[in-house]
């Protein structure tokens, strides 16, 4: 909610902020509702066209991005995205351009102030992560060290 990340400010200056970040094309998430902290991600808008695509395919109405982290991968940590219609007790919900993004709070420690985008080059296409948290991460991108 704008209000959530607006702070002292009013919720149409809030507003505007949020659309001058999207005409710029990174859109800042606010932290979750009832979140403590102001951890939040950041959704490229080709991470949320391409969302919004994948979503069309899905046959489950109600179908969110789940971007998670867990241990493994060449560097310590890996990323994961799947689709997901259930929100678990410890999960925050973010919404942007129409598409909802669930994080389990302790991925979202690991993920705060992250970028999230959908990057497509000659070698292929993935979501991309570019996280501020990471000391280091693999060659694809797809694993990091703190």
């Amino acid at each position: 909610r704008a209000s959530d990340r607006a702070g002292n400010r009013t919720d149409e200056q809030a507003v505007a902020e949020l659309k001058a970040e999207q005409s710029e094309g990174v859109a800042a998430i606010p932290a979750a509702s009832g979140d403590p902290g102001d951890r939040r991600l950041e959704l490229t808008a080709s991470a949320v066209r391409r969302i919004a695509t994948l979503l069309e395919d899905e046959p489950k109405d109600g179908m969110m991005l789940r971007v998670s982290v867990a241990g493994g991968g060449c560097s310590g940590f890996q990323y994961g995205f799947s689709f997901d219609d259930s929100v678990n007790e410890d999960d925050r919900v973010f919404a942007e351009g129409g598409v909802k993004m669930v994080v389990d709070d302790c991925s979202l420690d690991l993920l705060a102030g992250s970028a999230i985008d959908w990057v497509e080059t000659l070698a292929g296409a993935s979501f991309q992560v570019r996280n501020p948290n990471a000391a280091s991460s693999c060659s694809c991108g797809s694993s990091f060290s703190i």
